[in-house]
């Protein structure tokens, strides 16, 4: 039997499960992007074009990136420092308003994309202005994305009011509906930029169009006090008021929860994202994801933009979400190495309403997979391979990566070269932007 590629993995953790186990010396088999047999290395009856011997490697789904602003790269390390509505307000608004178009969106995605892919993101999620021009960038790069238009009150360079974003995210998903590399979305921007008739529009919307839907939520204390005062209400109850928290919708930070909002998101089937970096770095407070999912709520990984964060890095997002959730549960066994594994990648698909394509390494499933060499100094003595990923700063040994069979890094390095233009792309952004 022919394939298009055969990859041989001393281990392999296909996460199927939050429990799985690891299994030793298998045969991945892709043919036309897709895996079509996982077999023991030594009695696979396949043969192939192109195949890959990863004797030192762990193998596993590509991370599933389910929060970012990928153009805001080119904000990186602009606005350090500050609480988070101070950085909006007196920072970032006044930036994007000077500078975001169409050409700042698709050079900042393509310089997010790069890093994301050298540290093992086979797919992104974005919330961002200009969703075509990401969707540029994605389709240049050959990878995965899930694209969430934003969607506010007030006028933008991008649009002018409610009706004019959602009209524009729906010209997106017609646009690239038949990409199987895209997937579009609405993303209302929080509970206290987006007023009730565009929430229950969208709500409708979504479920007529099988959509996904993100939002920020309850991202700081200050929010649910404002909401309080507003509304007489939390901000997760007023949307559920709404009939806006569905199964579709994966809720942003979640940094401010209390029984009543945890109870909200079991029942509705919603799912959370996570962003513990950028909530402490914006001392935005603590998501209690070891709460959440004992109580059945499903949680993805984000790394936010990284005008906040300040890297892409799924890898290290899921190590501090690992030993953060630690902390603030006061359990050192909260969520172990394999739920951190979980979170990154099928907690992550489940949140973006793809987990049917990608997330986990599945007959029949998309073929994103990356491997890392785990013989490197920092990972010896070598006990348990999935702790030592989790654990340790692993992409930092990312050998390869593959999305739908189609090999974006090769032995360390993005096999279409773009480094040297990427880093002169950001060089003139940085230029112009500090000009001013």
């Amino acid at each position: 039997m022919q394939a298009d590629l055969i990859i041989h993995a001393r281990w392999l953790a296909t996460m199927d499960s939050a429990n799985g186990q690891l299994a030793q010396h298998q045969a991945i088999v892709i043919k036309d992007g897709n895996i079509v047999a996982i077999e023991a290395s030594d009695d696979c009856r396949w043969q192939a074009e192109h195949v890959e011997q990863l004797n030192d490697h762990v193998v596993l789904p590509g991370f599933i990136n389910s929060h970012g602003h990928a153009a805001m790269s080119l904000f990186r390390g602009m606005a350090d420092d500050q609480p988070l509505m101070t950085w909006l307000q007196e920072h970032i608004w006044p930036a994007e308003a000077r500078w975001v178009d169409h050409d700042f969106v698709r050079d900042g995605t393509r310089l997010a994309i790069a890093e994301m892919l050298l540290s093992g993101t086979t797919t992104f999620a974005d919330m961002y202005f200009y969703p075509q021009a990401c969707a540029e960038a994605a389709v240049e790069a050959g990878i995965g994305a899930v694209i969430f238009t934003p969607i506010i009150d007030f006028p933008t360079n991008f649009a002018q009011n409610a009706d004019e974003y959602i009209r524009k995210a729906i010209d997106a998903h017609d646009h690239h509906r038949h990409n199987p590399l895209l997937t579009f979305g609405f993303g209302p921007h929080a509970p206290y930029t987006v007023s009730d008739e565009p929430l229950k529009e969208i709500t409708t919307l979504a479920d007529q169009l099988d959509l996904p839907v993100q939002i920020h939520l309850h991202e700081t204390a200050f929010e649910v006090e404002q909401s309080l005062e507003l509304h007489g209400l939390r901000p997760s109850h007023r949307l559920a008021e709404l009939g806006f928290l569905t199964e579709r919708v994966s809720c942003v930070h979640m940094t401010q929860v209390d029984d009543s909002d945890i109870q909200l998101l079991t029942r509705s089937g919603a799912s959370v994202v996570h962003c513990p970096e950028s909530n402490l770095k914006l001392a935005s407070g603590f998501c209690p994801i070891h709460t959440l999912l004992k109580s059945g709520v499903n949680v993805g990984l984000g790394t936010d933009g990284a005008a906040s964060n300040n890297d892409l890095n799924l890898q290290g997002e899921m190590k501090t979400a690992a030993m953060l959730a630690k902390a603030v549960a006061g359990d050192a066994a909260a969520v172990p190495a394999w739920q951190a594994l979980y979170c990154a990648t099928m907690g992550s698909a489940k949140a973006l309403g793809i987990d049917e394509t990608t997330g986990s390494l599945t007959v029949g499933k998309r073929a994103d997979i990356q491997a890392i060499r785990l013989t490197e100094l920092p990972q010896q003595p070598l006990y348990d391979p999935i702790s030592q990923l989790v654990y340790t700063d692993a992409s930092r040994h990312l050998s390869h990566c593959w999305v739908a069979g189609k090999a974006k890094v090769r032995d360390g390095q993005l096999t279409d070269n773009s480094l040297d233009s990427l880093t002169a792309i950001a060089s003139s952004w940085q230029q112009r932007i500090r000009a001013q």
